[in-house]
């Protein structure tokens, strides 16, 4: 027993690495390593066949999982404890918890898999595997506002799979990288490896990379000369009165004004007051400095008051606007942005300043200059490639390019920064739009819509980012039906399989 979950301690570690690397050596910093994903979790798979009980199935899931998920958002270790003062073994516990309760999805499919597939061999149990996993992926990462950082599919981005993510997205190929960790671990298990195994994934691969040198489906909109700033103001002295605040308004001001791009960015809560909060002459000069002209302006700033409630807002200044465009942050984080029912008591261990936002509508409007849509989202939004779909329904209406604001300040220099760019890589590719980034402390980068970066800052750096981006019409497969359904095609696709398990033979029996 002891052994058996030593290895998969071993291999939650390296599903964890192959999801986002997290050295510098081998493999670039944060960089998906597809093969060493699916090695690792075919290791689960091979020690599910060997589990005697569900019981058994679901507590191996289940520390697979925790081990994974830990490794994977330790860092919110340093928002909880470097900038929220909570206790630092409060802190270890509650990221424990938070891993440990999101583990139970992957737990319930474990015991799940190991029930219904006693009769089932070969491809058909693999395919079994796959929904189960993909459906647990799917629970985590839109359940109870759902929280799907380092999700499967993120690992295989610049994988052969990467050609499946504009037709089926990041949860589709997250099903077919299960699907060939559970048919590896088969083969594995049946003393297949080298004949089958390397010439079924080498086929596979090679059949892929071919669909995605032709498939394409979006065309270009025009260029967009843009300027992204990056304050890197401490977040520790952000909201302070004496410090942070106005070296953000000195700095934010000055590039505002001094930017020769068609348009500016600055970043999520850039300006790190209230409206009424804000000297008037301040406010009056924003907008007046956008009034006339050819440059257009968006930047990050709460909205609202504390009477009435505020918003985590970014506004869009343009020549000859009756008012500014405004954006407010549907998908809030919870305990950052919002404090779930019964939890204020928590809340009240820390000090997080503005932590209780209104939320916005789902499928805002985009912001409208020079010819592109500007699709706005804050923060971790794009984590959420279904709600940023809904936007793809009217081809017309589209957005042309996507714009995130981000304040990735709060987990200091970690790898959350570039696991944040790596999320927005995979929007790219789902939709074929490129995204712009403008982040307090990085990673602020141009992403092309084949999901590049050609521009990046580099983190922990003040400074102004300049390029030019491509803006992209056209709507990919993925974009098509998600637009319209949602994650309701796959649920579909996975509980189908479930379904079928389940009449097909008899669950076995839990000893």
């Amino acid at each position: 027993m002891v052994l058996r979950f030593t290895i998969l301690l071993i291999a939650a570690y390296a599903h964890a690495a192959g999801v986002s690397w997290s050295f510098h050596a081998i493999f670039p910093y944060a960089q998906g390593v597809g093969w060493l994903q699916i090695a690792a979790l075919a290791v689960l798979v091979l020690v599910l066949r060997q589990c005697r009980s569900a019981k058994h199935a679901a507590l191996a899931g289940w520390w697979f999982a925790t081990a994974w998920l830990a490794s994977t958002f330790w860092w919110l270790y340093i928002s909880l404890h470097v900038y929220g003062g909570l206790d630092a073994i409060l802190t270890v516990l509650s990221v424990t918890l938070l891993a440990g309760l999101l583990a139970l999805y992957y737990a319930a499919a474990c015991a799940a898999f190991w029930r219904f597939s006693s009769g089932w061999t070969g491809w058909a149990s693999s395919f079994l595997f796959a929904a189960l996993w993909t459906a647990a992926e799917l629970a985590r990462g839109t359940w109870l506002t759902g929280f799907g950082w380092g999700a499967v599919g993120y690992a295989h981005i610049d994988s052969f799979l990467s050609s499946l993510i504009p037709w089926i997205g990041s949860y589709g190929v997250g099903m077919v990288a299960a699907l060939l960790a559970a048919l590896l671990a088969g083969f594995v298990a049946n003393r297949q490896i080298i004949p089958i195994a390397l010439l079924l994934m080498g086929g596979f691969g090679f059949g892929l990379q071919q669909v995605g040198t032709w498939a394409t489906w979006s065309q270009s909109s025009g260029k967009l000369s843009v300027t992204l700033l990056q304050g890197n103001i401490p977040q520790d002295e952000k909201f302070q009165k004496g410090s942070g605040i106005p070296l953000a308004l000195a700095w934010y001001a000055q590039e505002l004004n001094a930017s020769p791009s068609d348009l500016v960015v600055a970043p999520e809560t850039a300006i790190p007051l209230l409206p009424d909060e804000l000297p008037e002459s301040y406010w009056n000069a924003l907008q007046t400095r956008f009034a006339t002209g050819k440059q257009a302006a968006m930047l990050g700033i709460p909205m609202g008051n504390y009477e009435k409630g505020y918003t985590n807002s970014m506004l869009g200044f343009a020549p000859e606007q009756a008012a500014p465009w405004q954006y407010d942050k549907h998908h809030l984080v919870p305990f950052g942005e919002f404090i779930p029912p019964a939890f204020k008591w928590f809340m009240r261990l820390m000090h997080i300043p503005l932590g209780d936002f209104n939320r916005g509508e789902l499928g805002q409007p985009s912001f409208e200059w020079k010819n592109q849509r500007l699709a706005a989202n804050i923060c971790y939004e794009d984590l959420f490639g279904e709600e940023l779909g809904v936007r793809f329904i009217e081809a017309a209406a589209s957005p042309t390019i996507f714009v995130n604001i981000s304040n990735i300040g709060w987990f200091g220099d970690s790898i959350a920064m570039h696991q944040h760019l790596q999320i927005s890589r995979m929007r790219a590719l789902e939709f074929e739009r490129p995204m712009i980034r403008a982040t307090n402390t990085g990673m602020t980068a141009i992403i092309n819509h084949q999901g590049q970066v050609t521009h990046a800052l580099t983190p922990l750096t003040r400074g102004a980012l300049m390029g030019v981006v491509e803006g992209r019409n056209g709507i990919t497969p993925f974009a098509w039906w998600v637009s319209r359904l949602g994650l309701l095609p796959l649920w579909v696709l996975l509980i189908t399989i479930v379904l079928i398990a389940a009449r097909a033979y008899p669950m076995r029996a839990t000893p």
